[in-house]
């Protein structure tokens, strides 16, 4: 290509170069302006600017939450990649094998298309996996949506449900479990984080890094259009009426392409030739190139001419800045291009060599021979030259308010009452079952799912060698955030997330390992959201040290508030991997067989707050997070642990949403059998109240089922352990019996619990 190296501000057409007024349109602060202008030397053309838009935006640099993101815990023996610096944390689970796993966010773009911005969601997670040279296994989701009595919301159910569905079906990859709940706080906004996780072997892990002078660069996979474009900004601003003009930023997916971009990926990688790959995810080109060149300390030399577009004439930004789905940059050893560009002919897909590396740490792109942008690949990433804040924050009134809550001004429900509970409980959509919507997507392709017949707390993935032969590993894997109690105190809310993520993975007999997160909020230049993010981060990382599971890295989305609606609920997701080394202490949370005595095992506490119960039933919306003590919780899963790992044990259900009945409730249902309890037992000489009793979510709770002839062994057992538990009843054949009150027989229980939300949804 005829090169003209000249200043690109120089060869501006004769239209005036951007102004501090282009600048703020394309959503940086005259300040950043400024520094840009500083950083180059010179105006930027509107190429270089929008290159900055994209790259100082919150999505793609953290400026406004990478001072926060900081504090958490970020070490362990079994970490083998640094928090956020590669496609996706990679952990090592024994044998030569590891795990890359990460979740991400793609709020915005289900907002206005909810097919493709879900769909697409799922493809940039397991691209984020596959390009670590990580094979992926099993996928997870964590929904948020409004209030499903309104039309619109049922509307956002259903096309990200069936964008899931299409684009992880087609793919091949199963989805093994998940979470979504309701509040009209998403009415507008709402969330979807995808969960993505691969098994590699140890030692032939890529890289998303570039250097070695005049090695090839390519672009590989799908051709560059124009969906997409500014993406990254729109991410990172708030939804309103006009966000309807940008559906030009939501992606479009074809899985069957993404199919075919992993097996070819797979193998350039398994060839041993390449440098660095990295997905092309948010911004695209320019994030690719500049991230990747910044890690290795060199820069690039790129032809824009020689991607391969899906229109003609589109103009260098846009090729620059296109987030079109199914992309990847990758860097090989000079004089193996024909064994690259071999591959990809293989699997028929696109592979251009668009430039090569150079050492001057700078991005030079052409565009018909002509110079059109000459950036700093460091100034441009997080960790480098992008800007970094410290927000304003203070907390909001409302929490000195929820903390004033008096359970003794509701009233307690009466034993008549607990039927109309019951059947509110099992019926709403935020504890009912969600077959609605798992019969919509694959979960047994692949052969893995351990949890296909048999429901644990947390999904149970089969590990299996590259060359595909069984071992006898399993990952434990879950989402979850109540963030119900993370708004009514964001610090303990955090908490709780990281421990219900643990005590799923122990319940389900796997063991903690690290965590991936999605920290999902409003506007960070409102001081009272902000505070809600800093002290979740702080609640976040405490919890993350107590429990020994780092941070591998994850996603921040701020910005999911509107107009409307204000910002949704503060939801900092959790997704937490957990190792099973040995398939036998696998534990279900279905009751076996009638007589098995029931025990509650844990610290029970006199409490109803933020309580689904209090919340939806009792329409009280303002108090403070459930009882939650980090103590007792950890000593409550390790004696958990142990008591699984001796088989002291027949099932294992953690208290979440609806407490104590919604868990005594699914695993009856789940084995097809019943329970008799006496709720007198759980308060002990204390006089509980009958609701904080049976619908109170205090933490550090498990429903354990215990047989007959390992009953002696497992008092024995609980006592030396020094954890609160109790006998609460026993399992029976056909009904719900509480306090010698019949409620309704289990077919009953399962007809109101697995229709519940079909039946809103036909």
């Amino acid at each position: 290509m005829e090169i003209i190296d000249q200043n690109p501000a120089e060869q501006a057409s004769a239209a005036a170069l951007p102004t501090v007024e282009t600048a703020r349109k394309l959503g940086l602060l005259p300040e950043e302006f400024e520094r840009i202008q500083s950083i180059l030397g010179r105006q930027p053309n509107f190429t270089e600017l929008s290159i900055f838009s994209v790259m100082w935006s919150e999505h793609c640099s953290y400026k406004n939450s990478i001072v926060w993101l900081k504090t958490l815990p970020r070490d362990s023996e079994r970490m083998l990649a640094k928090a956020g610096e590669e496609n996706a944390g990679l952990v090592d689970i024994g044998d030569g094998l590891a795990c890359s796993f990460k979740i991400e966010s793609h709020n915005h773009p289900s907002a206005l298309e909810p097919y493709q911005g879900a769909a697409t969601g799922v493809g940039g997670i397991n691209r984020d996996i596959f390009t670590m040279g990580a094979r992926p296994i099993a996928q997870l989701n964590s929904l948020r949506f409004g209030d499903l009595n309104l039309p619109k919301t049922r509307r956002l159910l259903r096309g990200v449900v069936k964008g899931i569905g299409d684009y992880g079906n087609a793919f091949g990859i199963p989805t093994v479990g998940g979470e979504v709940y309701f509040d009209e706080c998403y009415n507008t906004n709402p969330l979807v984080n995808a969960f993505s996780a691969g098994i590699v072997e140890v030692g032939k892990v890529a890289k998303a890094t570039s250097y070695g002078v005049g090695n090839p660069v390519f672009i590989v996979g799908s051709a560059t259009g124009k969906d997409g474009i500014h993406g990254a900004t729109f991410a990172s601003e708030d939804i309103s009426a006009a966000s309807t003009e940008k559906l030009p930023a939501v992606q479009v997916g074809d899985p069957f392409m993404e199919k075919l971009l992993l097996e070819a990926t797979l193998e350039i990688i398994a060839s041993g030739y390449v440098i660095g790959i990295q997905d092309m995810g948010a911004a695209g080109i320019i994030c690719s190139t500049s991230e990747m060149s910044a890690k290795g300390e060199h820069g690039m030399i790129i032809d824009l001419d020689k991607v391969p577009t899906r229109q003609a004439n589109m103009e260098p930004f846009e090729i620059l800045l296109s987030e079109s789905q199914e992309r990847m940059l990758v860097v090989v050893e000079k004089g193996k291009e024909d064994i690259i560009n071999g591959i990809f002919e293989k699997w028929d897909l696109h592979c251009a060599q668009i430039g090569e590396v150079t050492d001057t740490q700078r991005l030079h792109f052409y565009r018909n021979g002509q110079l059109v942008a000459d950036v700093p690949a460091h100034d441009l990433v997080l960790g480098g030259g992008a800007p970094q804040y410290h927000r304003e924050y203070r907390e909001p009134a409302y929490i000195q308010e929820f903390a004033k809550f008096d359970a003794a001004t509701v009233a307690d429900v009466t034993p008549t009452e607990i039927g109309a509970v019951a059947k509110h409980l099992l019926t709403h959509p935020n504890v009912c079952s969600r077959r609605w919507i798992y019969e919509q997507y694959d979960s047994m392709v692949g052969t893995a799912n351990r949890g296909t017949n048999a429901p644990s707390d947390a999904a149970v993935v089969r590990v299996k060698t590259p060359d595909g032969k069984s071992t006898d590993k399993s990952i434990v894997i879950t989402v979850d955030c109540n963030s119900r109690y993370v708004n009514a105190n964001p610090y303990v809310g955090a908490q709780i997330a990281v421990a219900e993520a643990a005590r799923n993975i122990v319940c389900s007999g796997g063991e903690p390992l690290a965590v991936t997160n999605n920290l999902n909020f409003g506007n960070p230049y409102v001081p009272e959201v902000y505070w809600h993010f800093v002290e979740a981060v702080k609640g976040m990382g405490e919890a993350c040290r107590q429990f020994s599971t780092p941070v591998t890295g994850g996603n921040v989305s701020f910005y999911n508030q509107s107009s409307d609606d204000g910002p949704v609920f503060p939801t900092p997701t959790i997704g937490m991997l957990g190792l099973m080394e040995d398939t036998n202490n696998r534990m279900t949370l279905n009751f076996r067989q009638p007589g098995d005595a029931i025990y509650l095992f844990g610290q029970s506490s006199n409490d109803i707050a933020s309580s689904e119960y209090l919340y939806s039933y009792r329409g009280v919306k303002a108090s403070p997070a459930p009882a939650f003590d980090m103590e007792a919780e950890l000593a409550m899963q390790q004696a958990l642990n142990k008591l699984i790992r001796q088989k002291l044990v027949q099932s294992a259900h953690d208290l979440s949403d609806g407490g104590l009945f919604v868990a005594l409730a699914e695993s009856a249902m789940a084995g097809n059998l019943g329970f008799d309890i006496q709720t007198a037992t759980v308060g002990g000489s204390e006089a509980f109240r009958l609701d904080a009793v049976l619908f109170g979510e205090a933490q550090g709770r498990v429903v354990v089922s215990v047989s007959a002839a390992q009953k002696e062994a497992f008092e024995s057992a609980v006592a030396d352990s020094g954890v609160p538990c109790v006998q609460i009843g026993a399992v029976t054949e056909g009904a719900f019996v509480i306090d010698d009150q019949t409620l309704m027989s289990v077919a009953d229980a399962k007809a109101l619990y697995d229709n519940a939300l079909g039946t809103i949804m036909a």
